[in-house]
């Protein structure tokens, strides 16, 4: 028994010491910098290799793990009898089979001296999107380079991204040394060639380091192999480089992402600080309202603190009841953001189909939602020689700078001063895929000089004097199918009832308002962009519009809709089977068109996108114009347009 005892003793302080050793290892490695960065560069560079040997050397390849290795560079490896480390981190299906990275690969590992984030992004140029994702929120990029290869178009292209996206460390490892039998020659000349491109891009901090991925030789241990060569390792660098967080040093930012009313006594206002430093007793300013109020609390689920750094998710409370939402911005009264809803940004594009001007997509800028639309390109980058090029679109993966318009004013700081407050994602209204990435350069004189006129007479009192209601009746449909007829039957019926109407017809706008545009995707959505303008000044004059247009595309007939407000605006599908139109085509254009000689016409070869759910659909096979006119009539009845 008394041995029991003693023995129990004797674990018990061993037990307590060994808690105390990982309590202090866990303090340790909870105190450790992270450092989060990207390898980047041109396809088989070695991206994935490097990653693989850098876990590998770093211990923290698990046995398991190691097995699976063994086994997957047997099958699928491109290694002959060695292990291929791309395949640690290689983990889609079809990367292992075709032997490139797609997405983005994210790992963790850990050192005696740092935190690691690392992103593998694509070296594919159809996959750059795929890269920019991985680069938003890196402080450093690893460029490979093949040393056989030297620096190629998709090197330039992704030194080009990484500092359009505000990475100023950039370590260049030229890799594949071990097969130029470590020429000191080589590399000298790929650093001396990058560095040259590097300092047109704006990028001056560059470390080369000679490395063979695959062997090892100067990522976690120096290579006899290249006694030459007196710079770090690429872990010595990794671990050593300062990659302060100047957010600390800018004035305070903190975007919104909700009111946290747990009982009826809290209020406050949660989200993460994106810049400088705030404290208890500051004053802020609400953006973009304007109201200023003091910092009373800084909550969060610990306690309350004394100051909340960048990088810190809080929740404020202030000393004043002012309006505050989810996309508000509360910022330093000194040195706080501008708040405009015109912008000139720079924009990766990466949306399958091109960019097409005037055309609204979801934006999304800190925790704020708005409607955007590009404007007008400017020009589009070549990345290989840093030409600007005129252009009216962007196609996947190119770069443009562009003007850009939110439908209302959001606070806002250029990219190269904050990152979360002057960069955006563009999203597609309908699919929800992100179509591009924006880097706010500055907002446009024009949306300071440009203001909201009040005026004393408004709709209301117009459509009093009319007697009646004002509205857009919008027909879409194909060519031939009979909008215009059905429309101008309604026009004859309104006018005998004593309504003041007007007629927009597809044809009749292209002879003056819309003369100098084709038949293109983009010129199409211009042409519905204005004929929206137009109906929308109409109806505010108080008149019944009757818009007959193809209008192919949904986004548009949506926006048409939004910008003229759902209780002024219905929409007529008229459904006519592609083979009626075509017999009912009296222009000739369908005969034209399957003969190739027109090009971009509704239905044969541009997409007509029908509406899933108009407000009212004509039949045309089984409805002539006058009973489908008496139709939509008893509609705008309904509505309470007309008596």
């Amino acid at each position: 028994m008394h041995d029991f005892h003693g023995s129990t003793s004797t674990e018990s302080t061993e037990s307590a010491e060994s808690a105390e050793d990982i309590e202090r290892c866990l303090e340790r490695h909870a105190n450790k910098g992270m450092l989060r960065f990207i390898t980047c560069g041109g396809v088989d560079d070695g991206k994935s290799t490097l990653i693989g040997r850098l876990l590998y050397e770093s211990k923290l390849v698990f046995e398991d793990q190691l097995a699976a290795l063994e086994t997957d560079s047997r099958r699928v490896g491109t290694q002959g009898d060695g292990l291929d480390f791309a395949l640690l981190v290689d983990g889609l299906a079809a990367e292992r089979e075709q032997g490139i990275t797609i997405d983005v690969a994210y790992r963790y590992f850990t050192t005696q001296r740092r935190k690691f984030v690392v992103a593998d992004t694509p070296g594919h140029e159809q996959y750059t999107r795929n890269m920019v994702t991985g680069a938003s929120t890196a402080d450093l990029a690893v460029i490979l380079v093949d040393a056989r290869r030297g620096v190629l178009p998709q090197t330039r292209r992704h030194s080009y991204l990484v500092s359009l996206l505000g990475i100023r460390h950039v370590v260049l490892a030229v890799n594949k040394l071990d097969l130029v039998g470590y020429s000191q020659r080589v590399f000298d000349d790929i650093d001396a060639e990058y560095r040259a491109f590097a300092r047109e891009i704006g990028v001056d901090d560059v470390v080369a380091v000679p490395v063979s991925a695959y062997l090892g030789d100067n990522l976690t241990a120096r290579s006899t192999d290249t006694p030459w060569y007196e710079g770090p390792t690429l872990i010595e660098h990794l671990e050593t480089v300062e990659v302060e967080d100047e957010r600390g040093e800018r004035p305070f930012r903190m975007p919104v992402q909700w009111v946290n009313r747990p009982d009826p006594d809290f209020r406050g206002f949660s989200g993460q600080v994106v810049g400088g430093v705030v404290r208890p007793g500051d004053r802020v300013r609400v953006l973009p309202g304007g109201q200023e109020t003091t910092v009373a609390r800084i909550v969060t689920r610990d306690g309350d603190l004394t100051e909340a750094v960048p990088g810190r998710s809080v929740t404020l409370t202030l000393t004043d009841e002012i309006d505050v939402g989810r996309g508000d911005v509360l910022a330093a009264t000194d040195g706080s953001p501008g708040v405009a809803d015109q912008f000139e940004a720079q924009i990766v594009w990466m949306g399958e189909h091109d960019m097409l001007p005037e055309r609204p997509y979801l934006c999304r800028i800190g925790t704020a939602t708005v409607q955007a639309r590009i404007t007008r390109p400017k020009y589009k980058i070549n990345v290989d020689t840093l030409e600007k090029i005129a252009t009216t679109t962007l196609a996947l993966n190119e770069i443009g700078v562009c003007n850009v318009s939110f439908d209302r004013a959001v606070p806002f700081d250029p990219y190269t001063e904050n990152r979360d407050t002057g960069g955006f994602v563009l999203i597609d209204r309908f699919t929800d895929d992100t179509v591009g990435a924006g880097m706010i350069t500055h907002s446009l004189r024009r949306a300071d000089n440009i203001h909201w006129q009040s005026v004393d007479v408004d709709s209301a009192a117009r459509t009093e004097l009319m007697g009646h209601g004002s509205q857009v009746v919008w027909f879409t449909g194909l060519s031939g199918s009979g909008k215009s007829t059905i429309a101008n039957a309604l026009d004859k019926r309104l006018y005998a009832l004593g309504c003041h109407t007007y007629l927009l017809d597809g044809d009749n706008v292209r002879h003056g308002l819309c003369r100098d545009l084709g038949f293109t995707e983009a010129d199409r959505v211009e042409n519905i962009r204005r004929v929206t303008e137009v109906a929308r000044l109409m109806t505010d004059a108080g008149l019944i519009v009757l818009a007959s247009f193809i209008s192919p595309f949904e986004a548009e007939r949506r926006a048409a809709r939004e910008s003229i407000g759902d209780d002024r605006f219905c929409e007529i599908f008229v459904d006519t089977p592609i083979e009626v139109a075509e017999r009912r085509d009296r222009k000739g254009l369908y005969r034209k068109a399957r003969a190739g000689e027109l090009t971009n016409f509704t239905g044969i070869d541009s997409p007509y996108e029908a509406p899933g759910d108009a407000d009212l659909r004509i039949d045309t096979t089984v409805m002539s114009p006058e009973e489908a006119s008496a139709v939509i009539v008893e509609m705008l009845r309904a509505r309470g347009v007309i008596a």
